[in-house]
């Protein structure tokens, strides 16, 4: 099974155990791991790193594509290993670590990071550990689930620890299209014209003397917690649906609609699942994460193609998809993350964005990352990437949270993500709100009436009337624009 797996036959003298390889990480180090929500990271040699950690102490800064999965995570910050992170995390545990600034968390576009690494503007990755799938006659490494970055840690690191992952099918061998875009300032135009376009590589070229280390792994990927659609992601995804049925009869798009994207996550994928019901066909997605949606639309007929960086799944999805893997390929691609979520690319497709928000204001301005302004979240992801650069920039959310403690739509964000020139559409299970072609007046009347929880509805309209009789192109009360965040943290709500 090995030598079917490995093909470069000099590498199986690479053969080694979890803590022989993580014996290779020294303190002070770069490390670049694959890993892209929750998918295709890597699993043995982490929490081998973490164990040797506990005994002997150090401290690395750790590079990702997104969030990673069998809280490696967690496991790495509890052993005190981890000194910087970047670019995403979704972790409870590294979360309380960064916003106790044990850890220093760095939050970038997902688009940006490595173009930061193969410019020396951050500091060089020293050690590359990719999850891979095989390994071909000339050392090429086949990834998994994910791609993300790992085709650029691999590229630009000085050595290269391979977990041969031997749960992940060997299906998986076909689905990467990996491609590098050349350096500035010569760079050439990426070549990807439509989803399917394949440009590059299915595997990861690097050669064969730079894996210093080859690892055995069986465990399998993390799966996601996707709930199932309620009665507010219906309405969402029904005020959705109605938005793009006008677009059509505007003759801005046919039922095929263009290429859609979705941000990862329990409303961005309960919209998508909502597609299953509407007119639209022969839809195409050009993404970061493919979810349970992407394969329930592909089953259904209503999707021919999908390219994103990685494969998200929940647990009864992945029995569905995996052993299939075989019939899906062929409508799929997996490109490194860089790739999924470049601006250049984003913007000639024209792609449908559909993105997450933790709150917004009544201008369109969104918060996507810090709770009460400070406590960070998640990350932005690649929400920006999407957001400024496609056809359309939605933004998705429940008008409520915490049992209507508070309200998703407010007078200004306490936090700035996406700035209100970078940002269409808002919907909530309330409405929505098209604010195209608006000024910042009209903007914040649409967004109260459409989007606004009725609860929350008078508070809005008393704070914005009272905000235009100040004036000003966009009218706020600068003394009371934060004072409905400042009320939760001292009384629990937000309401009056």
């Amino acid at each position: 099974m090995l030598r079917d797996r490995i093909r470069c036959q000099p590498l199986l003298d690479k053969l080694c155990t979890a803590d022989e390889a993580a014996a290779l990480i020294q303190d002070g180090m770069t490390i670049g791991m694959s890993g892209f929500t929750r998918a295709g990271e890597a699993k043995a040699v982490p929490l081998a790193l973490a164990e040797r950690a506990r005994k002997q102490p150090l401290k690395i800064t750790l590079i990702t594509g997104a969030s990673l999965g069998n809280d490696l995570d967690k496991t790495l910050t509890d052993a005190h290993v981890l000194a910087r992170r970047l670019p995403f995390q979704s972790d409870p545990g590294l979360r309380r670590a960064i916003n106790a600034g044990e850890v220093m968390f760095i939050d970038q576009h997902l688009s940006e990071t490595v173009e930061q690494l193969r410019t020396r503007q951050i500091p060089p990755v020293d050690i590359a550990v990719v999850e891979a799938v095989a390994i071909t006659e000339h050392g090429g490494i086949v990834p998994t689930t994910s791609i993300g970055n790992s085709a650029s840690f691999a590229i630009l690191a000085e050595k290269i620890i391979v977990e041969l992952n031997l749960s992940q099918p060997t299906t998986l061998e076909g689905l990467h299209d990996v491609y590098i875009p050349s350096r500035r300032p010569a760079r050439m135009p990426i070549p990807v014209v439509t989803p399917e376009s394949r440009v590059g590589l299915p595997y990861i070229p690097v050669p064969p003397e730079k894996i210093a280390a080859i690892v055995v792994s069986e465990k399998h990927d993390s799966s996601s917690s996707i709930l199932p659609p309620d009665d507010e992601t219906r309405a969402i995804a029904g005020h959705l649906k109605a938005l793009l049925l006008e677009e059509v009869r505007q003759g801005r798009m046919g039922y095929d609609l263009l290429p859609l994207q979705a941000g990862i996550g329990t409303i961005a994928n309960a919209v998508l699942h909502g597609f299953l019901d509407s007119p639209f066909h022969d839809l195409k997605m050009y993404s970061e994460v493919l979810q349970d949606s992407t394969f329930e639309l592909m089953d259904a007929g209503k999707l021919t193609f999908a390219s994103a960086s990685s494969i998200t799944l929940s647990s009864e999805m992945y029995r569905k998809v995996l052993p299939r893997l075989a019939e899906y390929k062929h409508h799929l691609v997996l490109r490194p993350q860089e790739i999924s979520n470049h601006p250049e690319v984003i913007r000639r497709l024209g792609i449908i964005c559909i993105n997450t928000a933790l709150e917004f204001d009544i201008y369109g301005n969104v918060n996507s990352t810090h709770v009460g302004g400070t406590h960070m979240m998640n990350g932005i992801g690649g929400s920006g990437d999407f957001a400024r650069n496609g056809y359309l920039s939605i933004f998705v959310t429940k008008s409520l949270a915490k049992n209507g403690a508070i309200s998703s739509v407010v007078p200004m964000v306490s936090h700035v993500d996406h700035t209100e020139h970078d940002t269409d559409i808002f919907v909530t299970e309330q409405g929505l709100a098209d604010l195209r072609g608006l000024a910042p007046r009209e903007r914040a009347i649409s967004i109260i009436r459409n989007c606004a929880h009725p609860d929350y509805r008078e508070q809005l309209e008393d704070y914005y009337a009272r905000a235009v009789k100040r004036g000003g192109h966009t009218p706020h009360i600068l003394e009371e624009a934060l004072s409905w965040h400042q009320a939760l943290k001292e009384t629990g709500t937000m309401r009056r």
